[in-house]
């Protein structure tokens, strides 16, 4: 037993030394088959037999030892034609060798690669810090513009985190906080729509941790496939049937979306109402949520139209601004109507005319009626006037093509950051303070306001096959932290494991067990901003 006295820790005093840092744990049991290697890459601990994988798929036994199936995914800013993209590791073919698997020679070095203002390393296939006593896996030295940098790299593993869904669509998906259900169980809700789209939250730790097994194996599975791009169906209680995947039109009761509308109807007026002015006496564009009527518009006014004398069903906000003219639904302008006439009441017969030109649209132009009339005051169907389909194909014209995004979202400020630094809300306070950048797999990470480290990134922006799951469950996600070194020196980072890029590119992580095998070269996107040298995007 140590005795404690109250000069412990003054100068001069001889500090005990720190424990041994292990690579992994000893055997939860003694008992356990000599040719079996226990993962320390999660908590589940797999024991995993030689050839055979873990429960995550993403790590296996070669030979006795424990490697990170896919390779470490490096970003250049170009990509020579029939350069060779997938190289081994020189120090990981020699222990493979050793573990009597055969490995492709490493090819000869490339000098040019040694530009570090050319070579970015992701955390994608990095493998992870977990248990998070250890530092990251990859820290690279580097330099940009003269300047000595520091990335440290790392795939954390995620319980705080979901994915934000902007769906373009003027359909109803569900009401606002309905249940959103994979394979029948429920992985998150519809929140607000907003202009022209409709979105959705999915995954979270409550429905990764906090509900039924089955929800939170369900629910991880959902967001490591629509993460890496994948197509995935869903089913909104009380709503529609819908396939989301990540930069392609949202699929909505088997129908693919095509255009994301111009705006509301009241919008539509606006923009239009110059254009539509002498060509038709009335114009009404349908809208779920504000229906335009052009001649009691503030536009139409302005214009000096002569009244209609249309009477509108709904409710009235401001003059030619109606709300609540139907139901939500899949129909007209994102309503349930299929006859636009429904949502007329009538005609004052003190104001209207016969012969009165009536165009009906919705906010896509997708709908697009023209009526004239009669001697009753009916609006009589007739064939639309070439000039008038032009304005509602210059509406269409106007609409973008209706995608789905998709957005990851997550919590960075736990263990992880121990993998940075000995004193982990230095590496917080520094970010807030942009002193570090922090990247997804290379792409921008918006960062929070607020306590912690809560990022978010575009899917579409991140290399394939980004996000993997355990099955704790939890979702596996790349980040990067990039900063100057002498900010890395400053927050008490693990200086003694920075490695020049060269060596990081012949011989991969400091670690042995669980390190990667190989690294995949890919060329930075083109959208995407060179990671070095760039402050974080702050909110």
């Amino acid at each position: 037993m140590t005795e404690h006295t109250k000069t412990d820790g003054l100068p001069g005093m001889d500090a005990p030394d720190l424990p041994q840092v292990l690579e992994r744990a000893r055997p939860r049991n003694d008992r356990m088959n000599a040719a079996k290697v226990e993962c320390n890459a999660c908590p589940v601990l797999c024991q995993i037999s030689e050839g055979r994988a873990g429960a995550c798929d993403r790590y296996a036994n070669h030979a006795g030892v424990l490697v990170r199936l896919d390779p470490v995914v490096l970003l250049r800013k170009t990509l020579e034609s029939g350069e060779a993209t997938l190289v081994p590791f020189a120090g990981r073919a020699e222990a493979a060798e050793g573990a009597g698997t055969a490995v492709a020679p490493e090819p000869a070095w490339n000098g040019d690669l040694l530009l570090s203002e050319e070579v970015f390393v992701t955390g994608v296939g990095s493998s992870t810090t977990y248990p998070d006593y250890k530092p990251a896996p990859f820290i690279v030295g580097s330099q940009t513009d003269g300047v000595d940098m520091v990335t440290v790299v790392t795939e954390g593993i995620f319980s705080y985190c979901s994915f934000k869904v902007k769906i373009d669509t003027d359909r109803f998906l569900g009401s606002e906080q309905a249940n959103v259900r994979c394979k029948g169980e429920v992985v998150g809700h519809v929140t607000t729509a907003e202009y022209g789209s409709q979105m959705l939250s999915l995954g979270g730790v409550h429905h990764l941790t906090g509900g039924t097994k089955k929800e939170g194996r369900i629910t991880a599975e959902m967001m490591q496939a629509l993460g890496n791009k994948q197509a995935v169906e869903f089913t909104i209680d009380g709503g529609s049937q819908l396939v989301i995947q990540a930069g392609r039109a949202p699929i909505v009761n088997g129908v693919a979306e095509q255009r994301m509308r111009v705006g509301c109807g009241s919008a539509a007026i606006g923009i239009f109402a110059r254009q539509f002015f002498g060509h038709a006496d009335e114009v009404v564009v349908v809208d779920d949520h504000i229906t335009g009527v052009l001649t009691e518009h503030q536009a139409g006014r302005c214009l000096d139209m002569k009244p209609s004398g249309i009477q509108m069903r709904g409710r009235k906000s401001t003059p030619g601004r109606y709300f609540q003219v139907a139901n939500p639904g899949t129909g007209w302008g994102g309503t349930d109507i299929a006859d636009p006439l429904s949502i007329i009441e009538g005609w004052d017969e003190s104001v209207a005319w016969p012969g009165l030109r009536l165009l009906m649209t919705s906010t896509t132009g997708e709908h697009a009626s023209w009526y004239v009339l009669d001697a009753q005051l009916h609006p009589v169907e007739a064939e639309m006037p070439a000039e008038v389909r032009r304005i509602v194909d210059r509406i269409g014209e106007n609409c973008e093509p209706s995608l789905a995004s998709v957005l990851f979202l997550g919590g960075a400020g736990g263990s992880l950051r121990a993998g940075v630094t000995e004193n982990p809300v230095l590496l917080t306070r520094s970010i807030k303070n942009a002193l570090v950048n922090v990247t997804c797999g290379g792409a921008p990470a918006y960062v929070w306001p607020g306590g912690g480290i809560t990022v978010m990134a575009d899917v579409l922006r991140m290399p394939d096959n980004s996000f993997g799951t355990v099955p704790t469950p939890a979702i596996v996600a790349p980040i990067e932290f990039s900063m100057r070194r002498a900010d890395y020196e400053a927050l008490g980072g693990h200086t003694e494991q920075i490695r020049s890029l060269r060596d990081i590119l012949e011989r991969g992580a400091w670690h042995n067990d669980g390190a990667p095998q190989a690294r995949v070269w890919q060329t930075l996107p083109a959208a995407n901003p060179w990671p070095l040298g760039r402050p974080p995007l702050l909110g």
